[in-house]
């Protein structure tokens, strides 16, 4: 059975795993660029972009166990990116072009990825095996579709913040990994917070620490 794993999300020592005010610029929010500083330069984050070389060790591992076994994935909207609202109002203001992720024509997924979404739109494929399908009947019907096209594969759960609470509220989440960086944001999206009783569903399985980041991996608890 397909479970969802929440993996490489990076926080902050102040519990922040987005920065204010996210747009083009600031595709995070201000500041929280940062935050991902220890994944561009592995190997697993090169290769999945096309890219050689990189480097090994701990964080390396971390982003492959990410991506290994993956069938699907599932993402709020803020992480598709910067639009609000009706999806053709961005088009109205561009051109006629509607927006399509921040990834360019070819993501690095290479898998059916399912987008939360209040605003109905018809689904989006992209080179490289990846189309996007716009969810909006709220998580449930999510994690429904994504580990039915996922198969025998896991479903990676992606961000938001806001996106990963509704998950683990639900309790829905079998896996999380966290990689906690060593830098204060002050403000932006808290990963965590009001879980209330789902809170204990999770049991702390690693704790490692590597130069850049500390690794931090909850597992659902067994029985």
């Amino acid at each position: 059975m397909s479970q969802l794993r929440a993996y490489n999300l990076s926080m902050s020592l102040d519990g922040f795993m987005a920065g204010p005010d996210q747009s083009l610029d600031d595709p995070l929010g201000v500041g929280a660029m940062r935050l991902h500083e220890w994944v561009y330069p592995t190997r697993a984050f090169r290769a999945d972009h096309g890219l050689d070389g990189g480097t090994e060790g701990l964080d390396d591992s971390f982003v492959q166990r990410g991506t290994t076994g993956i069938g699907a994935t599932i993402m709020g909207r803020n992480m598709f990116g910067p639009v609000r609202g009706d999806w053709g109002t961005w088009a109205e203001d561009h051109d006629g072009e509607p927006w399509t992720g921040w990834w360019g024509p070819n993501p690095p997924f290479h898998h059916p990825v399912y987008v939360l979404t209040h605003h109905p739109r018809p689904p989006l494929t992209l080179s490289g095996g990846t189309t996007f399908h716009f969810v909006y009947g709220g998580v449930e019907d999510a994690y429904a579709q994504a580990t039915d096209a996922a198969g025998d594969l896991d479903v990676r759960l992606g961000g938001g913040a806001s996106t990963v609470r509704q998950f683990l509220a639900a309790g829905l989440v079998d896996e999380i990994h966290v990689a906690v960086v060593p830098i204060l944001l002050g403000s932006g999206e808290r990963l965590f917070g009001e879980l209330g009783e789902r809170a204990r569903d999770l049991d702390c399985v690693e704790m490692v620490a590597s130069p850049t980041v500390s690794h931090v991996r909850l597992a659902r608890q067994s029985g």
